[in-house]
């Protein structure tokens, strides 16, 4: 009896799936460092101020907030 040749079974390599760096101009495994957009720079600069000015509420705050607002979310 002849073994059939099945080319799935040959190229182990055939079902992986990778992202194509080819769309993003990039070299595989490089590290680029990117610059963020000005008006980025500016609200994370006024997050950054208000948070060290006490604006805003904190995590447990939050969370009591939500549950009270949303008593079926567990």
């Amino acid at each position: 009896m002849s073994k059939k040749s099945n080319p799935s079974h040959e190229n182990k390599h055939i079902n992986k799936v990778e992202e194509p760096i080819t769309d993003y101009n990039v070299e595989k495994n490089a590290v680029q460092e990117e610059e963020l957009h000005p008006i980025l720079i500016k609200l994370l600069e006024k997050s950054i101020q208000d948070s060290k000015e006490g604006k805003g509420i904190s995590h447990e705050e939050m969370q009591k907030r939500i549950k009270l607002k949303y008593p079926f979310l567990k």
